[in-house]
């Protein structure tokens, strides 16, 4: 079919309207101008075709040809993508930056992945094999840690007429051909919005683990499930997805930075390089791909940044890893919608925000997921299970959790994550309030946390959570009458959620042996504090005053447990609490 052409007829800022469309398709990519601008049609009324232009165009002007390029959206996959910086639509930035400096000229484009690079590539499977979508071609080495499996693209099948035997070969040869002449390469295209499939999706009863203690004992998610971390500003939501992706236990590490300001992506793009990877022991970049839209480009494009990031995830996921994606933050991508829903003359529902924005939340959030993937299953092949786990900031204006985009995200994923401007302003990091916050999937992980944590994991969470209820009640008496007015029992409720929230709930990302916490050390650390509410009760009931426990010194022992290194934690804990056990037992003799 030849090219549909047509011209420039209304320009209004990221949004521009074209006559002499017809047969253009709806989230068909179109050329802009003379520039040939990136963007996509996103309403359809007779001849006039509606796109979002994902780069900036002032100084264009009527007449403007504009050229349908006859598929979505898409995005090259293949190897290559490990510790690549991209824009909202695969254009590498590092490669931009070589060519037009540090600010990104209009109608610059180049290659996703590196054309002329030769990988080592070995074959897995054989002539006249029948495949299938997601079945394995071979694989090449994409880090020294991690292998690239070479799929057969989805939705594609037949015998295999030709395979090349092992060698280097560049992403864009031709390693394998099937009988009906379909050639495939290491690479195929994807649309971004539309989810790659999978068989089924598997029970979530694996848990994400974060080395953030506060979110691994008291809100943990699941392996493929997903969770929000909703903040005002200031709060640390940029931190916490950092310090996610450091630490958690994900195979590979999707950061998509959409709408935030330049600094803070600078910060990441300078840091994390400089990373060393705690599972590998390479540079953490290795095992992450950043997808970078600042709050200076140009707004169409954050939308297109949150699913090239989910596409991308989802491609690893059907390779058998485990996937995080940080989405910072999805508030800036749903200002995004309401900006384009405006230009289009839409009927604006709550707050201005087009009324599809809870469809299209929900269809983003949906996407994550523990799944089997497609291909076919060959015997001792346990590649076939990948997961996809979510986690998006929220930056709800004045911290006002009730706002639709929070509302809307609460009731499709399965963690909450309350960020609160008063921990924050107090430097208590990270700033998780623990009466909001929630999961959905504790009852799924219940079960692995009693056979892979430390015994008595769950029992001692339940107890922290109710001391620390229990102090909530009491703080609001406490602001009434003061704290004189508390039996002694009350004040030690209070002093123990003290110690709960300075020694367990905080974290100190500037120490190496605080900044990630072990579910041996996590667990461990919240025993001895529960030993020790317990001993300590035990003392006041028999007789001992709660000024005596509390000035002992034995007090500050229990404290200064969260800064010891990891390695030998269980003894070195275990020989406090045998000393805490008998000063407070002195206690008890001094006072009979």
């Amino acid at each position: 079919m030849a090219d549909i052409a047509g011209k420039l007829v209304r320009i209004s800022g990221p949004m521009i309207a074209a006559d002499g469309m017809l047969g253009v398709a709806m989230g068909e990519m179109v050329k802009v101008g003379k520039l040939g601008l990136m963007g996509e049609v996103i309403r359809i009324d007779g001849e006039t075709a509606y796109a979002q232009v994902y780069e900036d165009t002032s100084g264009m002007f009527l007449g403007e040809p504009v050229v349908a390029q006859g598929a979505p959206l898409s995005i090259e996959l293949g190897p290559g993508l490990l510790g690549q910086t991209y824009d909202g639509i695969q254009r590498p930035l590092i490669d931009l930056q070589k060519t037009s400096g540090d600010f990104i000229d209009r109608g610059l484009s180049a290659d996703p992945l590196d054309y002329t690079k030769k990988w080592a590539f070995t074959p897995k499977a054989a002539v006249g094999q029948e495949v299938t979508g997601g079945d394995y071609l071979g694989s090449v080495p994409e880090t020294e840690y991690l292998d690239h499996n070479i799929m057969v693209p989805p939705g594609v099948s037949g015998k295999i007429k030709t395979i090349v035997g092992t060698g280097e070969y560049t992403v864009q040869e031709t390693i394998a051909t099937l009988e009906d002449g379909t050639e495939l390469t290491m690479t195929h295209k994807w649309p971004v919005k539309l989810p790659r499939p999978f068989k089924k999706k598997l029970p979530m009863n694996q848990p994400f683990i974060t080395g953030q203690r506060v979110l691994d004992m008291l809100f943990p998610i699941a392996l493929g499930g997903s969770a929000i971390v909703p903040g005002g500003f200031g709060t640390g939501k940029t931190v916490v997805e950092q310090q996610i992706s450091k630490f958690c236990n994900a195979d590979i590490i999707v950061y998509v930075g959409c709408g935030e300001r330049g600094n803070e992506m600078a910060d990441v793009l300078d840091e994390f390089p400089k990373l060393r990877d705690p599972k590998t022991g390479g540079p953490l970049m290795n095992r992450m791909i950043l997808v970078v839209n600042t709050s200076n480009m140009p707004v169409a494009a954050r939308e297109a940044s949150v699913y090239t990031g989910i596409t991308l995830g989802e491609y690893y996921r059907d390779q058998g890893y485990s996937v995080a994606m940080m989405a910072d933050s999805t508030s800036r991508w749903a200002e995004a919608l309401r900006e384009i829903s405006s230009r289009l003359e839409e009927m604006p529902g709550e707050e201005g925000y087009p009324t599809y924005l809870s469809t299209r939340t929900a269809e983003f959030y949906e996407r994550a997921g523990r799944v089997d993937c497609i291909g076919t299953i060959t015997k001792g092949d346990e590649g076939r299970r990948g997961s996809l786990t979510l986690v998006g900031a929220v930056s709800p204006p004045g911290g006002d959790f009730s706002e639709p985009v929070t509302q809307n995200s609460m009731r499709v994923a399965g963690g909450f994550w309350a960020l609160d401007a008063k921990l924050a302003y107090s430097r208590h990091y990270p700033a998780i309030n623990w009466n909001m916050s929630y999961s959905l999937y504790l009852n799924d992980l219940d079960s692995w946390f009693r056979e892979n944590a430390p015994a008595g994991w769950m029992e001692n969470r339940q107890k922290a959570v109710d001391l620390l209820q229990r102090d909530t009640e009491l703080q609001e008496i406490v602001q009434l009458v003061g704290p004189d007015a508390l039996q002694e029992h009350e004040r030690l409720v209070l002093e123990m959620a003290r110690m709960v929230k300075e020694t367990f709930l905080q974290q100190n990302a500037f120490s190496d042996d605080d900044a990630y916490s072990s579910l041996d050390k996590t667990g461990h650390l919240i025993e001895a504090l529960m030993l020790f509410y317990a001993e300590c009760e035990s003392a006041l009931s028999a007789g001992v005053t709660l000024e005596s426990i509390l000035s002992h010194p034995i007090r500050e022992e229990v404290s200064r447990l969260r800064e010891l290194n990891p390695e030998g934690f269980v003894e070195k804990k275990e020989k406090v609490v045998q000393e805490m056990k008998a000063a407070l037992q002195g206690l008890v003799e001094k006072a009979a």
